[in-house]
Parts: C-alpha cells; sequence; structure tokens
C-alpha cells in the first residue's frame, strides 16, 4: 500500500514528537514537506529527517498534489484559519487541539468539511494509548459496575516559566481548559459518554504574568482568558463528573489524573496528557490493584490519531476515531464552561457523536 503523505504547517514546540513519530514508528504515513512563519524551524525539520520539500508558506503547500493530509500544528487562535483554507483547497485535515477557538469557528469547519466530502480530524490522541484504552476495557468489562460519576485536575501554575513562546496560552483559544482540557475531556466521553450539560465558575487569578524562560525573559504577558476553571458535567447516561484546570496554582497534592467511579469500585485513569500507564482499581472493601496495560503504544505515540486517520483516507472510508464529531463534542463543552462562567448557568450540550471502536491489540505496532 502506497504511503500516505503529510505536510506540517508549523514547525514549533510540539512538532519535533510528530515529526520523529512519522519518521520512526508509523509505517503507513510518510512526511512529504514543511513551512513555518519562522523559515528557520522548517529548515531545520528538513535537515533533520531528510524531508523532500520546504514551501514557502501554506498556500504552496495547499497546492501541492502530492500532500494528501494537511496537518495543523499551529497555535490555537490560528487553527480556524488554516483549515479552512485547507479545506477549501480540498485537502484532507488533521488539527492539534482545540478544533477552534470557539464553538462558531468549530461549526463553521465542520459543516465544510463535510461539504467538500473531506475528512477531518484532531488531536488528543493519546486516548488511544495504551493506558485510556486498557482503562475502556475495565469499564466495558463491567469490573468497577455502573459509572456514576467521575473526576479530574489539571492543576499548575502555567508556562511561562519553561515554554519558549508562552503569551498564547494567555490569549484567545488559550488557557487551561482549551489548552489542557481536550485532553481529559476527550478521555472521559470516551470512557463515560457524551456530556448533556455543564456549568462552571472561572476567573482570572493573575492578570499579568512575568515570562522567565528564555527568550522572553523578563517580559510581562496581559493576561485575556481564565486561568481558574472549576467546572461540573452531566453525562447523558446519568452519571455526573467535576473537572478543575487551572494555570493559577503553585502546589497541590493532586494533579494530572482522573478518577472514574462505579457501582462496584473506582478505576484510577493515568495522565490523559500521556500514552501509558499506571492503571489501577479498586473494588469496595479491597486495596487499590494494579491493572497489567492490554494494548499498544505504552509511550509517546503522537501522531496515532493522524496514522489512523491516514488509514482511512486510504481505504476511502469516512469512519475513523479521532474524528471531528468528537472534537467538536469536546469544543463545545469547553465553550459551554467558559459561557457559564460568564452568565453564571447550566449551559445545555447540542452535540453528540458516536464511541469508535477500541484500538486492536493484536495489530503490528506501527500499523493501524
Amino acid at each position: 500500500m502506497k504511503k500516505i503523505r503529510i505536510g506540517f504547517v508549523g514547525v514549533g514546540a510540539i512538532s519535533g514528537i510528530y515529526l520523529e513519530n512519522i519518521t520512526n514508528m508509523f509505517k503507513e504515513i510518510e512526511i512529504i514537506g514543511v513551512c513555518d512563519l519562522i523559515r528557520e524551524r522548517a529548515e531545520n525539520a528538513v535537515k533533520k529527517y531528510n524531508i523532500p520539500k520546504l514551501y514557502n508558506d501554506m498556500h504552496e503547500l495547499f497546492a501541492d498534489p502530492e500532500v494528501d493530509i494537511v496537518l495543523n500544528i499551529t497555535r490555537p487562535y490560528e487553527h480556524y484559519e488554516v483549515t479552512k483554507a485547507a479545506l477549501l483547497a480540498g485537502k484532507h485535515v488533521y488539527s492539534e487541539k482545540p478544533l477552534g477557538a470557539s464553538l462558531e469557528e468549530g461549526k463553521e469547519l465542520v459543516a465544510l468539511a463535510k461539504e467538500k466530502g473531506l475528512l477531518l480530524g484532531g488531536a488528543p490522541d493519546t486516548y488511544l494509548g495504551a493506558g485510556i484504552q486498557t482503562c475502556r476495557k475495565v469499564i466495558e468489562d463491567g469490573v468497577i459496575g455502573d459509572i456514576v460519576g467521575c473526576a479530574g485536575w489539571m492543576v499548575c501554575h502555567g508556562h511561562e516559566s519553561w515554554h519558549p513562546d508562552p503569551e498564547f496560552y494567555y490569549k484567545y483559544g488559550g488557557g487551561p481548559m482549551f489548552d489542557m482540557g481536550p485532553y481529559y475531556l476527550t478521555c472521559l466521553v470516551n470512557l463515560v459518554g457524551c456530556v448533556e450539560a455543564v456549568s462552571a465558575m472561572t476567573k482570572i487569578s493573575f492578570k499579568e504574568r512575568l515570562i522567565t524562560s528564555q527568550p522572553h525573559n523578563g517580559e510581562i504577558i496581559t493576561v485575556d482568558v481564565p486561568t481558574y476553571y472549576a467546572g461540573n458535567l452531566r453525562f447523558v447516561n446519568g452519571a455526573i463528573g467535576t473537572l478543575i484546570t487551572t494555570f493559577d496554582v503553585h502546589n497541590t497534592a493532586r494533579n494530572n489524573c482522573l478518577e472514574i467511579y462505579g457501582t462496584k469500585g473506582t478505576l484510577y485513569v493515568p495522565d490523559p496528557n500521556g500514552f501509558g500507564g499506571p492503571v489501577y482499581v479498586q473494588l469496595a472493601g479491597e486495596e487499590k490493584k494494579e491493572v497489567p496495560l492490554a494494548f499498544n503504544y505504552p509511550n509517546n505515540s503522537r501522531a496515532l490519531g493522524l496514522a489512523d486517520m491516514a488509514k482511512a483516507v486510504a481505504e476511502g472510508r469516512c469512519s475513523f476515531r479521532a474524528n471531528c464529531g468528537q472534537t467538536f463534542h469536546v469544543l463545545e463543552l469547553m465553550e459551554g464552561f467558559a459561557k457559564s462562567g460568564v452568565e453564571h448557568r447550566e449551559v445545555e450540550i447540542t452535540s453528540r457523536f458516536d464511541r469508535t471502536p477500541a484500538m486492536d491489540p493484536a495489530l503490528e505496532m506501527g500499523i493501524l
């Protein structure tokens, strides 16, 4: 089978793991070319990974008939513009999270992809890794009984102390919910189900942020978006969830974790921003026990969702796992939290999506 060719728009901080995994892990896709507003980044990627083409801009990439899928790894507030232009040029698109910076952007992109008969998918794909797939099996096997609730925590003090370009995390399309929320929410909707309503309290605790990382050390960021979300979710199946995401907290005893509560016990889900474990179950009256991982991809396997989408392109089918039905539902949840924080009310969630099949542990690594 001919490899599906990927064109990169954006070669920033997160691109390294995509470049590495597409080159060395996934056997059915390949990088045909890259472009970036900072040309030096693209030039370095071309040299390091022996990439055939260096485009002057994204429009030159979109015009290349050899590009099968556009990988959009620009900054969050740029996702809409880049994805829309690629779809209008007739390209399938896989975008980093979120799908768009607002619900209206997401609606337009989903409608455009449908109108053009193109596939639109996106991150995160961490839920396809060994850890969360094993959690899914635990739930489907009835180990913890019927799900009654869940809770998650993403607690830190932001990105300005380590990220080379942290400003966008505090601007339109950023903040802890739109940045990290997709990992937690994508995991939850795959393990628990679709959500029918959300509510939240939100705030900006620090109106300015001092950058202490290079190369912008000493610069001040004006914060435009909420940096503390305390949210609630009501799932279609009746389960109730809570989720805290914040860039305002220095220390915590509980972070980067999810718990699923069942009628028979509790499932401890590993960090949704990772692909592996550990996974634990604690049944009523028993000690907590580790569950062996039952699926592939325990390590950082970003591009797994892209490879799965590429297989659908190769086979001429519309169904694949990290699809825009899922990413749109997650976007509506995030905007619902933000809206609730402003309007002080519960927000109805109208979108739904069908959960796709679990990963196949029998397949060779790198083959979907």
